[in-house]
């Protein structure tokens, strides 16, 4: 049986994969969801202000260490991917599978910012306009957001290359929502022989819109519209 540790998005917690948990636990997985440091509903301003991608890296790892889990498959959603790559880079070798649900896939350098559209990169700026150290949600959406620590969007990945000695690495691409910053993430890693593919037709939170479709995908039961990469 796996492990799974789920890694949500900015402004998200935990409960973002409320309606996927049961359906890998009904498999008889083993299943942590996480609300990432300065997400949650108890966090002071301090605690906001001072988590960055290293903190979210270290979220992960602390669930690792606390769980005794040596054989984990991370899913991140959208930001989320930057701290799957930073946490499995330091995991020494505790992960065997990726999976990035609509999310980005840094080099080493990068950073959320420097990975998405001049958009989202206002989005970002006008969402921090008040406070300075926190980006507010987007209008409309689910009210249990949050205010996303600023740096961790800022700040620049560092990685060893043990990301790339990971086992199993996966992009889904969500082709049903206009402004993805993903399209050419997807061009780039279809065409990598250490990377597989899936498209799923749904918006951006398709743990949210397509539990199932998601669900059966990490279990591997059903191609779900995968595409893979020539291994030629």
């Amino acid at each position: 049986m796996a492990t799974f540790v789920l890694v949500p998005g900015a402004w998200h917690g935990a409960w973002c994969f409320d309606t996927v948990v049961p359906l890998l636990e009904r498999a008889g997985h083993t299943v942590h969801a996480l609300t990432l440091t300065g997400l949650r509903p108890d966090d002071d301003n301090v605690t906001v202000a001072t988590a960055n991608l290293d903190t979210h890296a270290d979220d992960v790892l602390a669930v690792l260490d606390r769980a005794h889990i040596t054989d984990a498959t991370l899913v991140g959603h959208s930001y989320g991917g930057m701290v799957i790559a930073a946490a499995a880079d330091r995991a020494g070798g505790r992960i065997s599978r990726l999976v990035h649900l609509d999310a980005y896939v840094p080099r080493h350098g990068d950073s959320c910012w420097s990975s998405t559209t001049d958009s989202y990169r206002q989005k970002f700026v006008d969402g921090a306009a008040c406070g300075g150290y926190a980006v507010r949600p987007p209008a409309g959406g689910d009210p249990r957001r949050r205010p996303h620590p600023f740096a961790s969007l800022l700040q620049t990945i560092r990685l060893t290359g043990a990301v790339a000695k990971v086992p199993h690495r996966e992009f889904v691409y969500c082709s049903g929502w206009d402004g993805t910053p993903f399209t050419e993430l997807r061009t780039r890693l279809e065409t990598d022989p250490d990377w597989q593919v899936h498209d799923l037709p749904t918006a951006h939170n398709a743990m949210r819109d397509a539990p199932e479709a998601v669900a059966a995908l990490l279990l591997g039961g059903s191609n779900v519209g995968a595409s893979e990469p020539s291994r030629d």
